[in-house]
C-alpha cells in the first residue's frame, strides 16, 4: 500500500495563515552553541599547529591515514588526467556548461572609469581583482562538479590571480568529475580537505595551504559556522542555508512537471524547502495527486518525503497580485513563474535569488548550464543579497586627483567642516593647499 504524502496545506484567507507561514519559513542554521564551540576549537588548532592539525582532523573526520600534506594535495597534472579520463559525454556537457557560464559572467565585468571636472580635478573608480580566492566544494556522497564551475569561473573571469580549491574525500573517495571541472575552470591548486579545518586553513594559511582573500562555496553546518567565524579575517560569499524553490502556477502547467520541480529541490536534503503557490484550488489538488503518484518512483524518495513534510507547502492564494506579495515576503532562492505572462509578473518581484520565467524554464537548468550562477541567497536573504558573480571577486578603489584650482575649492569646504568637527590637523592639511 502506498504511503500518503504529508505536506502543509495553507490558504491566505485562513486566520492562522501568517503564523503558519512564518513557522514554515523560520530557519537559523548556524546558531547551535555546541557546534560553534567545536568549530572555534578546530579553527584555533589550525591557527596554532597548521598542517599537523589539518592532517589530524582530516584523518579523524574523513577516515584517512595521511602522514603528510603531500598526500592531501592534488596537482595540475592530476586534474588534467581526470578531465581526459571521464566519458566523452560528461566532458562535452562540462564544456558546454562552462562556456555558457563564462559568457554570462563576462557580461557582468565592471569597468574602471574616470571623469574630469571643469577645473581639471579628476575623480574615478579603479576595479581590481582579488589576488587569491578559496573555493569550498562539498565531497562525500554528494559530488558537485557544477559547484566547481559556478564558483571558479566567475573568479577566473574577474581576473583572480590564484584559485585554491578544497574538497573533502571521505574514505579516500575522489570524484573524477569534480577534478575534471576544476581543470576546466582554471583552478590552480586542490587540497583534499573539508569541514571547519579547511575553512580555517584558507582563512589563516598553514605551511602548505596559502591564505586567501575570500572563501566561497557551500558546505554543511560546520562549514557555514566556520565561514561566519572567520569573516573579517577573510571575505565570504554568504552563509548558505538549505535549498529552496517557490513555484507560482496559473493552472496552465502540467501538474507532473510542477511536482517534479518541487522534488528537484526537496531531494537535496531533509531541510530543503519546496513551496507551490496557486489561486486555483483544483490545480493544487491535481499537483498533490501528481506528488502522490510520482514520489514512489524517486530514488531519493525518503529524503523528498521528509523535506515536504518538514518544510514543504501548497498555498492557495486569491490571485496573481497576492502571489507576488507572497514572493516578496518569502524572498526565495529559486522562483519559478510558471505562468502565461511571466514578463508581466516579474515586474512586481523585488526579492528573489534567481527567477525562472515561463512554463518551459525548469529551475534545474539554472543549476547546471543556463549560464547565471547557482550560488544564490537563501533563507530570505534575497531581500538584501545577490547571486554570486564576477563582482564578488573584485573590489573598487576610489580615484581622486585635484588640480590646484580644485584643491582650493575643495580645501575651503573641507576646512570649514573639519573645524566644525574640532579636527584641526584635518583643517590645516586642507588649508596648506589653498591659494594665497
Amino acid at each position: 500500500m502506498s504511503q500518503t504524502t504529508t505536506i502543509a496545506r495553507l490558504a491566505t484567507r485562513d486566520a492562522d495563515f501568517n503564523a503558519r507561514l512564518d513557522a514554515l519559513l523560520a530557519w537559523e542554521g548556524v546558531s547551535d552553541q555546541e557546534i560553534s564551540a567545536r568549530v572555534a576549537e578546530i579553527i584555533d588548532a589550525v591557527r596554532r599547529r597548521g598542517d599537523a592539525a589539518l592532517i589530524e582532523y582530516t584523518n579523524r573526520f574523513d577516515r584517512l591515514a595521511a602522514t603528510a600534506m603531500s598526500e592531501l594535495t592534488i596537482g595540475a597534472e592530476r586534474l588534467e588526467a581526470a578531465f581526459a579520463s571521464i566519458p566523452a559525454a560528461q566532458r562535452e556537457a562540462l564544456q558546454h556548461a562552462a562556456e555558457r557560464i563564462r559568457i554570462y559572467h563576462a557580461r557582468q565585468k565592471p569597468e574602471s572609469w574616470q571623469y574630469h571636472e571643469p577645473d581639471g580635478t579628476m575623480l574615478g573608480q579603479k576595479v581590481s581583482a582579488l589576488d587569491r580566492v578559496g573555493i569550498y566544494v562539498p565531497g562525500g556522497k554528494a559530488a558537485y562538479p557544477s559547484s566547481v564551475l559556478m564558483n571558479a569561473l566567475p573568479a577566473h573571469v574577474a581576473g583572480v590571480r590564484e584559485i585554491v580549491m578544497v574538497v573533502p574525500t571521505p574514505d579516500g573517495v575522489v570524484n573524477e568529475l569534480v577534478l575534471a571541472a576544476a581543470h576546466l575552470a582554471g583552478v590552480d591548486r586542490v587540497f583534499t580537505l573539508g569541514g571547519a579545518q579547511a575553512v580555517a586553513a584558507l582563512a589563516y594559511g598553514t605551511e602548505s595551504v596559502p591564505r586567501v582573500d575570500k572563501i566561497v562555496g557551500p558546505g554543511n553546518i560546520y562549514v557555514a559556522t566556520a565561514k561566519r567565524a572567520v569573516f573579517g579575517q577573510v571575505g565570504i560569499d554568504m552563509i548558505a542555508g538549505p535549498s529552496e524553490i517557490l513555484v507560482v502556477s496559473d493552472a496552465g502547467t502540467d501538474p507532473d512537471w510542477l511536482a517534479m520541480d518541487l522534488f528537484s529541490q526537496a531531494e537535496h536534503d531533509e531541510d530543503a524547502q519546496a513551496i507551490l503557490v496557486a489561486w486555483d484550488a483544483g490545480h493544487l489538488e491535481a499537483v498533490l495527486a501528481s506528488i502522490e503518484r510520482l514520489l514512489p518512483t524517486m530514488e531519493r524518495e525518503a529524503i523528498i518525503r521528509e523535506s515536504l513534510a518538514r518544510r514543504g507547502a501548497l498555498i492557495l492564494c486569491e490571485g496573481p497580485e497576492q502571489a507576488v506579495e507572497l514572493i516578496n515576503r518569502i524572498a526565495p532562492e529559486h522562483l519559478e513563474l510558471s505562468v502565461e505572462s511571466p514578463q508581466a509578473m516579474v515586474e512586481g518581484v523585488r526579492h528573489a535569488g534567481a527567477i525562472f520565467m515561463g512554463r518551459h524554464t525548469a529551475e534545474v537548468l539554472g543549476d547546471y548550464c543556463a549560464g547565471p550562477n547557482h550560488v544564490l541567497p537563501t533563507s530570505g536573504t534575497a531581500r538584501f543579497s545577490s547571486p554570486l558573480g564576477v563582482y564578488d571577486f573584485q573590489k573598487r578603489s576610489s580615484l581622486i586627483q585635484c588640480s590646484p584650482a580644485g584643491a582650493d575649492t575643495l580645501g575651503r569646504t573641507a576646512s570649514v567642516l573639519a573645524r566644525g568637527e574640532s579636527l584641526t590637523a584635518h583643517a590645516r592639511s586642507a588649508e596648506n593647499r589653498l591659494k594665497r
